[in-house]
């Protein structure tokens, strides 16, 4: 029986419909599976922070809890007083990216608009901070602060974390600035607004969604820093978060249940800070993306 074209072309539109259908199903599991292999390192954090310690060790794994119990966060809190250290990781990311932002948007806007000489030299020279390993600055710094009598601070970490972000903060500013019709300051010019008005009242407030982005990261990599809190800090009221919990790797064990509260809890921040920055976040990162 011969097929009419009216036939074959339906038989196409079908196939075609079935193949679209199955792409979409295969690209649907391969980020169902993406996400999963995501957050089930977390999940199995929170799950084996509400169990005890026998159930921990278990010779057969239980993906969850068969007795919640809160003991860990309770020994976490009240044993090794981790509400400070979390206080402690706080305050030196903030005050630190807060720092680095304003310092680097002031660097950033200068390197987009002026011209001058050795200008490029010191855009490599930014870059080159940058790609040098955090190890390679611990020596410089623990002197400097050594002499200055700042060791054993949080002023120390805020410097620290400072030099850290700052040529991050600026390599990431200056792209953003770059996308402002630089026709819009000349126009406030006009109008008599001095170079510091145009920056502070016009052109803060359009790039405030990339400011709010590098802030995002800046303070997300001062929370996650080690090597800088472990060396400057001796001190165990002033030791911030991945110091506190790389403590619970003892001589003689590991401490799984209180490390992995801890691990979850030190995620707390983090999500609240980027939660109150979402919009700006995802406004930040396409700024510039589509141009009319």
């Amino acid at each position: 029986m011969s097929i009419t074209r009216f036939e074959e072309n339906r038989l196409h539109q079908v196939e075609s419909k079935w193949k679209i259908i199955g792409n979409r199903g295969l690209f649907a599991g391969i980020m169902a599976f993406i996400v999963v292999w995501s957050l089930f390192p977390v999940y199995w954090m929170a799950n084996n922070s509400l169990k005890g310690r026998l159930e921990q060790f278990s010779s057969i794994p239980t993906f969850y809890p068969h007795a919640p119990t809160l003991e860990n966060y309770h020994r976490l809190f009240q044993e090794m007083g981790f509400l400070g250290t979390i206080g402690n990781s706080a305050m030196v990311a903030f005050v630190s990216s807060v720092l680095a932002v304003a310092f680097g948007s002031l660097a950033a806007y200068a390197l987009s608009r002026y011209q001058f000489k050795g200008k490029q030299v010191l855009l490599a020279w930014i870059l080159l901070t940058r790609i040098f390993p955090p190890v390679a600055f611990v020596i410089p710094l623990y002197s400097i602060m050594g002499n200055v009598g700042l060791l054993n601070t949080r002023i120390a970490l805020i410097l620290a974390y400072i030099v850290f972000n700052l040529p991050f903060a600026i390599w990431m500013l200056i792209g953003f600035f770059s996308e402002i019709p630089i026709e819009i300051e000349h126009s406030a010019q006009v109008d008599g607004a001095s170079p510091f008005q145009v920056f502070r009242q016009i052109v803060l407030p359009l790039v405030a969604p990339g400011l709010a982005a590098t802030a995002i990261f800046s303070f997300v990599m001062s929370w996650n820093e080690f090597m800088y809190a472990m060396i400057f800090i001796q001190s165990p009221d002033l030791v911030t978060v991945p110091v506190a919990l790389s403590g619970l790797v003892t001589e003689y064990l590991v401490l799984w249940g209180p490390m992995s509260a801890g691990g979850i809890l030190s995620t707390i921040p983090i999500l609240v800070f980027v939660i109150f920055l979402q919009d700006y976040l995802i406004k930040g990162l396409t700024l510039g993306a589509v141009k009319g």
